[in-house]
Parts: C-alpha cells; sequence; structure tokens
C-alpha cells in the first residue's frame, strides 16, 4: 500500500515529534540518573570530611581520624574502574537502558543502609567494615553510571551537539553537588551541633531512596538508543567488549584517563578536602564552608552546559586546554589564599576553581565518549573516565592530608595539582579530537598509517 503525501508527511511528523520526545527524555534521564547518584557520593564525601572521623574512628588523633576516613572515601574510587569493566560488558552487550537502572538501585540502597548504620561506639570494628563495604559497592554503581549516562543523551541527540547533549550526564555532578552540600548545609545551620552529629546527618542519606524511585520512574520510560540499536540490528556487537576496548583502544583509554587529572583530583580537593582544611586552619564555622562550595557548584550548572556548547563551535580540545593550564596558573593563588584567610577571599576563590573544573568537565564527556566506537563505546569510556579515579580523585583528599601533615605548607599541595595539570595538557594534546567526525562510521575509528 502506497500511502498518500500528506500521509506520508503525517508519518514523518510523527516520527521526528517521537524522535523529539525520546532526545529529551534520554536528556533529562541522563542528567536525573547522575544527579542522584552523585547526591549520594557528596553525601558520603562531606560526612567523610566532617561527621565519620568521630564516629567511625573515634579512638585514633585527629590527624589519624582524616586519614583513615579519607581512605574509606578512597576505596570507593579503586572501585570505580571495577563497576566500569562489570557494567561496560552489560552495557555494550545489552543496552544503556538497562543496565542504568542497575546502576541507579545499587547506589541507592547502598546510600540508604549508610542512613542508619551505627557508630563504631554501638557495634565497634563492624563499623568501619561495613562502611568500606558499603563505598565500595557505591563506587562500583558509579563506575558503571557514567559512561552509560554520557552516552543514553550523546547517542540519541543531533550528532552537532553531541558536546551539548553529552553535558547533561555532567550537570548531575554540580546538582548532586547543589542538593547534597545544600542538604547537609541547610542541616548544619538549622540543628545544633550534637544534634546534627548524632542524627541529623543521617536524614539526607534516607532521603536519596525517594530519589531513586523518581529516578527510575523516569529511567524506564526511555527507549534504546538509535546507535546501540542499529549496532544490534547490523550484528556489531562484540562477545567480549571490554576486552577488545582494551585490545584495540588501549591508547585512547590511557589517554581519556590521564585528560582527567586537572579536572578531577584538583576537583575533589575544591570540594571536599577545602572543608576539613579551613575549618582546622581558621576554625571558620562548618556552614560557611558548605555554602561556598553549594554557591561555585550552581554556577557550574550554567557554565557546564555553555563550555560543552562551545566545545561543539570551538572544538573540545581547545575548551578542555585551556581549563587545564587555568587549573594549574590557579594552584598557588588558591592555597595562598585559604592559608591568608578572610571570609571574602576564600569565598572567591572557592567559586574560581569550580569555574575552571567546568571548562573541562563539560565538554569531557564528548571527548571520551568520542574515542571508542559504538559497539565498545560504554565498556572503553567507562574504563578510561574510571581508571582515572584510581590514581587522581580517590588519592587526592588522603594525599593532601599526608603533604600538609609532612611538609606543613598547603603550597605541596598546589605543586601536586601542577602536575596534575602538566599530565593533562600532554595527554590532551595526544588524543584525537573527533568533535566534528561522524561516531557511527567504524572508519572513523580505522588506526591512522
Amino acid at each position: 500500500m502506497v500511502l498518500g503525501r500528506n500521509e506520508a508527511n503525517k508519518v514523518i511528523d510523527s516520527q521526528q515529534t517521537e524522535q523529539r520526545t525520546q532526545v529529551r527524555r534520554a536528556a533529562f534521564a541522563s542528567a536525573i540518573g547522575t544527579t542522584i547518584e552523585w547526591y549520594d557520593f557528596f553525601l558520603y564525601n562531606t560526612a567523610a570530611a566532617l561527621i565519620f572521623p568521630q564516629l567511625f574512628f573515634p579512638s585514633s588523633s585527629a590527624y589519624a581520624g582524616a586519614l583513615q576516613s579519607f581512605a574509606t572515601y578512597a576505596v570507593g574510587f579503586a572501585a570505580r574502574p571495577v563497576g566500569a569493566a562489570i557494567f561496560g560488558y552489560w552495557g555494550d552487550r545489552i543496552g544503556r537502558k538497562v543496565t542504568l537502572v542497575i546502576t541507579l538501585l545499587l547506589m541507592g540502597i547502598a546510600s540508604g543502609i549508610v542512613g542508619v548504620l551505627p557508630g563504631a561506639a554501638t557495634i565497634g570494628i563492624a563499623a568501619p567494615l561495613i562502611l568500606v563495604a558499603l563505598r565500595l559497592i557505591q563506587g562500583i554503581a558509579i563506575g558503571g553510571e557514567w559512561s552509560g549516562s554520557v552516552l543514553l543523551a550523546m547517542e540519541w541527540g543531533d550528532q552537532r551537539k553531541r558536546g551539548l547533549l553529552g553535558s547533561f550526564a555532567q550537570i548531575g555532578v554540580p546538582l548532586g553537588l547543589v542538593l547534597g552540600t545544600g542538604g547537609m548545609t541547610l542541616l548544619s545551620a538549622v540543628l545544633s551541633d550534637d544534634a546534627f552529629d548524632s542524627w541529623g546527618w543521617r536524614i539526607p542519606f534516607l532521603a536519596s531512596l525517594i530519589l531513586v524511585g523518581v529516578g527510575l520512574m523516569i529511567r524506564l520510560r526511555i527507549m534504546e538508543t538509535p546507535m546501540f540499536a542499529s549496532a544490534v540490528a547490523k550484528q556489531r556487537t562484540s562477545r567480549k567488549p571490554v576486552t577488545d576496548a582494551i585490545r584495540h583502544h588501549w591508547r585512547e583509554i590511557l589517554l581519556s584517563a590521564g585528560l582527567r587529572f586537572s579536572e578531577q583530583m584538583p576537583f575533589y580537593l575544591f570540594t571536599s578536602y577545602v572543608l576539613v582544611y579551613v575549618v582546622a586552619e581558621h576554625h571558620y564555622s562548618k556552614t560557611f564552608v558548605l555554602i561556598a562550595v553549594l554557591v561555585a557548584a550552581a554556577l557550574e550548572l550554567a557554565l557546564i552546559p555553555y563550555f560543552s556548547h562551545l566545545s561543539d563551535r570551538v572544538g573540545r580540545k581547545r575548551v578542555y586546554l585551556t581549563g587545564a593550564v587555568l587549573t594549574g596558573l590557579l594552584a598557588f593563588p588558591y592555597f595562598a589564599v585559604l592559608k591568608a584567610g578572610g571570609y571574602v577571599p576564600i569565598f572567591i576563590v572557592v567559586v574560581i576553581s569550580l569555574v575552571v573544573h567546568a571548562m573541562q568537565y563539560g565538554p569531557q564527556a564528548a571527548l571520551i565518549g568520542e574515542s571508542f566506537p559504538t559497539h565498545l563505546r560504554y565498556g572503553g569510556a567507562g574504563l578510561g573516565y574510571q581508571l582515572a579515579s584510581v590514581f587522581a580523585g580517590g588519592p587526592a583528599p588522603l594525599l593532601a592530608t599526608w603533604l600538609l601533615h609532612v611538609t606543613g605548607t598547603p603550597f605541596s599541595i598546589s605543586v601536586y595539582i601542577v602536575l596534575a595539570a602538566v599530565i593533562t595538557v600532554l595527554c590532551v594534546w595526544r588524543i584525537a579530537d573527533r568533535s566534528r567526525s561522524d561516531i557511527t562510521d567504524d572508519a572513523t575509528y580505522a588506526r591512522r598509517a
């Protein structure tokens, strides 16, 4: 049966409307999922700085307690590449959608249990051991979450806007930080110190279970991405996607990890370690530092899509390199201000620190995602992204605490940040810029002579 012109136009209009609807849903699902995941993760980060040393390591000195607390923090990062491998396999075998539902459930359940976990005074050594186990589960879930969320949006929409679309997953980080830190800030402001330390900090962890329910409803309504569906139809999926990604794209995996050093490592100093340093050095209130981080994160909500859109116009590497260089230049002034003190200067430098972070974090999703072909993209991008967690993000607060203790000066941490920026510049210089390439074409990923 041959359709008339009007009927054919109606069919085309209907298909275009459905396409636009799915793109909007995919972008929203990408953002809401990572928001929930990172809300849970940042709650833990804040609690690791302010609560956990006294609750789970009460017999330790202040320095040892901080080290032990940040060590449990680092465990979650070490688990991320494991999660990337596990869920990368399934994401490139059965699809993005189902895999993302599982990661969301894992993260939410682990955070809910943290919210009811008794301290060492009640159950002894079991308390920190269970805390570490829950942190491992969180790390595994986050390890599988990122690449799926990025691809959910990036593989659905206009390929000329991959930078902008991929940034919807990145928005989840500052939004999760706003919600998680905002919840902690509100509770620390309205509750007494004793009430906040004993039970108030648990409320945001338990509230994450409600957010997970909302996220699940949204993700269950999304269809599989057209790029992956096409790979399935053409029988282009791999039986061993993670193994094949490592075998054929090991260079891109390592470069993806390296380019994250000046983004990820300073970020966890700028949002987590700063809480410990400023409160200990100047005895400022927890609320002041939390509010500064909160305002900076809120600003990133606008800056991440802006710099991502800019990368669609001028190229990913140009925007990314600018952010990496500025991060290195900021390293010494940042700690000079923190050391000197003053409410206004500290507030300003905390905000500026996340501006340079946004310049990298926005375009990063597409820059890494575009480095791998569709049938290996979930695992390859996830491994590259999460491998940096082991060497950059996870150890950062732990090493910063140690460096300050050993050297007695915060400028040793500045040197640490500069070295990270140098690594990033070298890796970005070497990675291919595919911001204007056709990433549905396998020829795009053919080895250059």
